[in-house]
């Protein structure tokens, strides 16, 4: 049971280019938005849809994968987990993030 414990797989599309970090040891990260699409029939039998977004941060190998092949647009799946990080800003303020960290990731169509 400890593999799933946290573990989250989506289906979408990538909301914006994606930003590809660089540092000093050689190590990159990539970074997106992924639009997930979802509706359901309320009450009165008319269809809401509804987009959900996940930050997604893509590390090491996979990174060049983002780099070379995904863009606006673009529908992948991804398999990781979800963390949690907060910050504080010049003046003070807290700001608070949760994103899911992609430990496979699947081109789709699009």
């Amino acid at each position: 049971m400890n593999a799933i414990k946290n573990k989250v797989q989506l289906i979408g599309r990538l909301g914006q280019e994606p930003e590809i970090f660089s540092f000093d040891n050689g190590s990159k990260i990539a970074r997106f938005l992924m639009a997930i699409d979802d509706g359901y029939k309320n009450k009165e039998g008319e269809k809401v849809e509804r987009t959900y977004w996940h930050q997604v941060i893509v590390r090491e190998r996979l990174t060049n994968i983002v780099e070379k092949y995904l863009g606006k647009g673009k529908e992948v799946a991804v398999s990781g987990k979800l963390t949690n990080r907060s910050w504080e800003d010049d003046e003070g303020r807290r700001y608070f993030v949760t994103e899911v960290v992609c430990s496979e990731l699947l081109l789709l169509r699009g």
